[in-house]
């Protein structure tokens, strides 16, 4: 079985039917959103029509929210959805941090005093960036130190779902009060939440372990296990090499005609949502690019689901350069699928798009 095949067929990524970028995360679940520009694109590719403006703009109506979930990082989540996930996985976001916290000397009575000196600043629709944050618990007698510390202090009023992100302010982020900038919305229990983001997770990233839900989303591994118990007959239960693997058969993935080339951002949801991604490293017999090291490299260019090398882009004023770095050889078709990809974000980033450079590493 092409586990990768597979799981890029049910990611949106082969025939995008989707035309609202705050459909395609609802859809995901969560989309790690680190790398803001990556994560841009990560939904561009995934939206029928959608160009970098189109998503900024659903960013900056409060469409598509970003804050700290799952993991602790960065994700683009809906309005609808951050109360409950923030109530799912925060807790453990919390724990992860707790020997950190200890560290800077952050504990609960002192983050009482910092989130209320923060709603303070922020009621009424005021929104501030991170440094404005920062002097503002300075002027209130709360020391910030460095930049570590503050991000651990502006972190735990995401985690309590006090703040989330406000509209850009130029190129600057910043943060706005959850309850005002985000509609009510029921709550769920803990069941139904666990219910619902295994439901979303293996529709969109299996056939998948239980392991790799719990990576993903930052439970444990016994509650991803809870997980596709409840979800019962939803899911379908495959052996492959000894591992239980999930999917959702419902799921009506679409054949394709190979090859299908994709510019992969850093983090993007094909790859980070599993913790064993060896099923896309098959064709170089290796997954490096994607595991371990730095992961601000992890550009990388994949043929039907298989790495075959990286790429980076620099941006000008009317242009986007492209540079490739090749580690496999690749057929005349692969190539012109490669153009297509290059000028697909060209036409995303709505400027003409320029390989600059193509390093080939095994003769290419």
């Amino acid at each position: 079985m092409d586990l990768a095949r597979r799981r890029l067929a049910v990611q949106h990524l082969i025939k995008p039917t989707l035309s609202d970028p705050a459909e395609v995360v609802r859809v995901l679940g969560a989309v790690q959103a680190q790398d803001y520009g990556g994560a841009k694109w990560a939904l561009g590719m995934r939206t029928r029509g959608a160009t970098d403006a189109s998503i900024e703009r659903a960013f900056a109506d409060g469409s598509i929210i970003r804050t700290h979930v799952l993991r602790p990082t960065w994700h683009f989540v809906t309005p609808a959805d951050i109360r409950w996930m923030l109530a799912l996985t925060g807790p453990r976001v919390k724990a992860t941090m707790g020997s950190y916290d200890r560290k800077l000397a952050l504990d609960d009575a002192f983050f009482r005093r910092s989130n209320a000196a923060i709603v303070r600043a922020l009621r009424d629709g005021n929104q501030l960036t991170r440094a404005e944050i920062g002097q503002v618990l300075h002027r209130a007698g709360i020391e910030v130190g460095g930049s570590q510390r503050l991000g651990h202090i502006l972190l735990r009023p995401e985690l309590d779902a006090i703040i989330c992100s406000g509209p850009r302010r130029g190129k600057q982020f910043t943060y706005a009060l959850l309850d005002e900038r985000v509609p009510a919305a029921p709550a769920k229990s803990r069941d139904e939440a666990l219910h619902e983001l295994t439901r979303r997770y293996f529709a969109t990233r299996g056939p998948a372990t239980a392991n790799d839900f719990a990576w993903w989303s930052g439970l444990t591994v016994a509650d991803a296990r809870r997980g596709t118990d409840m979800a019962g007959p939803a899911l379908e239960r495959e052996v492959i090499d000894d591992r239980t693997y999930w999917s959702d058969p419902s799921v009506r993935a679409p054949a394709w005609r190979s090859p299908k080339v994709f510019l992969l951002p850093n983090y993007d949801e094909f790859f980070i949502g599993h913790k064993d991604r060896s099923a896309i490293g098959r064709r170089l017999e290796s997954a490096r690019l994607v595991t371990g090291g730095d992961a601000l490299i992890a550009y990388v260019i994949a043929v039907d689901g298989q790495l075959v090398g990286g790429w980076k882009r620099t941006l000008t004023n009317d242009s986007v350069g492209i540079d490739l770095r090749l580690l496999t050889r690749l057929s005349p078709a692969e190539r012109r699928a490669l153009d297509a990809a290059v000028k697909r974000h060209g036409q995303f980033l709505g400027r003409a798009a320029v390989v600059r450079s193509q390093l080939a590493v095994r003769g290419s």
